[in-house]
């Protein structure tokens, strides 16, 4: 294809031409179940990072979590829809009817959904209203193996479904990438891996005493932690068995979750009941900070399409313990940028995070590797020009570069 002619330099500034008319800009609708956590902070990032200039960029979701607000004052354009749960719920046939209202309203050119629930309402509703673009993020999959079997093919025909009338597809990672196109969500060849961002600018480079000590551990004891929403997703409760089979090997080591969630006091009686010493903080919206305090890592996801925690742990430079599903083995190489172990499986997890904490030389080389590998592709600006340009891609626009 031929590439369209760079604009020449200005001669005049543009302060002192007369009035001068601008072409419309194109209308984006991100639709995303929860706007919060990982899928919501990529998703947040990308509508605030995109050239305002060209684009006018709205997110519609489930209502709650703190980055509407934060949205809203980046001029990003908001509907939280009443009725629109995670779960799917007989209202949702309510939540599509508003969708195509909106969407009809608004005459978007591009609707981008996130998700499995809002990717199936919200590329239903699209292809409703004709959209001329649809694009769909991975940032996972929502059915797994230890699903219920009669629930698991529910949610694969679920996602599988609206496949037909999506234009583009992106995943975060691309072991997920591969996933997809496995479980048959988009044909082959179809998937275009853009790495999740994260606000590196928030995040120290190094061990920062400063998150040490709001975390409440002298820095001369070894602290083990993790960072998330403590439910069934992140298996919390191989976190606390973890650290109970660690202590035997390591008895001065400290624990903390970075987090809260409806499985907060589950995690706390059985802290209790294996005489696990662990602080739980509750939802920290400095959590990206906070992580650069811990001497390990810790993620025990039985899923995870990326997971934002890593990245940003990666990024602070972290040694890291990871379980090896979905986008994860994408960042951890074992013993170049940390160590994996399966799911559901406490004692190896214990094992590692003890190999770490006995080889400090090795676990440093390891975090600053993987703060290289971060830092070099999860630049908010990154994602958001490959987001550009698969944009530009479907419209037929001049490439901005």
């Amino acid at each position: 294809m031929t590439a369209w002619p760079a604009a020449p330099s200005p001669v005049a500034p543009v302060g002192l031409l007369p009035p001068q008319s601008a072409p419309p800009r194109v209308k984006v609708l991100h639709v995303i179940t929860r706007f919060w956590a990982g899928a919501g902070g990529n998703t947040l990032l990308t509508a605030v990072g995109m050239d305002p200039r060209v684009y006018e960029v709205w997110v519609v979701g489930v209502p709650g979590g703190d980055l509407w607000e934060r949205a809203r004052a980046a001029g990003v354009r908001t509907v939280e829809i009443r009725g629109f749960r995670e779960v799917l719920t007989p209202a949702d046939l309510l939540v599509l009817v508003r969708l195509v209202r909106l969407i009809r309203r608004e005459r978007f050119a591009v609707v981008h959904t996130h998700s499995a629930k809002g990717g199936f309402l919200g590329r239903l509703a699209a292809r409703l209203c004709r959209t001329p673009v649809v694009v769909h993020t991975f940032h996972g999959i929502s059915f797994h193996d230890r699903m219920p079997p009669v629930r698991r093919a529910a949610y694969r025909r679920l996602e599988r479904f609206p496949r037909r009338f999506t234009d583009a597809f992106l995943a975060v990672a691309p072991q997920l990438a591969r996933e997809v196109v496995e479980e048959r969500l988009a044909p082959p060849g179809s998937v275009q891996v853009v790495p999740s961002a994260v606000e590196l600018g928030s995040i120290p480079l190094d061990f920062d005493a400063g998150a040490r000590r709001e975390l409440g551990v002298p820095t001369g004891v070894a602290l083990v932690g993790t960072v998330g929403r403590i439910d069934h997703q992140k298996a919390p409760l191989d976190f606390v068995r973890m650290a109970a089979a660690l202590r035997a090997t390591h008895p001065d080591t400290a624990f903390v979750m970075v987090g809260g969630g409806p499985l907060e006091d589950e995690v706390r009686r059985e802290a209790a009941a294996l005489g696990v010493e662990l602080r739980v903080t509750g939802y920290r919206p400095d959590a990206a900070r906070l992580v650069a305090g811990l001497d390990v890592f810790v993620i025990s996801s039985l899923y995870e399409g990326l997971g934002r925690a890593l990245t940003e742990a990666l990024a602070a430079a972290r040694p890291t313990v990871a379980t090896c599903v979905n986008g994860v083995p994408d960042l951890v190489e074992p013993g170049a940028t940390g160590l994996l172990v399966d799911p559901a499986d406490p004692a190896a997890m214990a094992g590692a995070v003890g190999w770490l904490l006995d080889h400090p030389e090795q676990a440093a080389a390891m975090g600053r590797q993987g703060r290289t590998r971060v830092r070099a592709t999860f630049e908010p600006a990154v994602m958001c020009a490959a987001i550009d340009q698969c944009y530009r891609r479907l419209l037929g626009l001049a490439d901005a570069g």
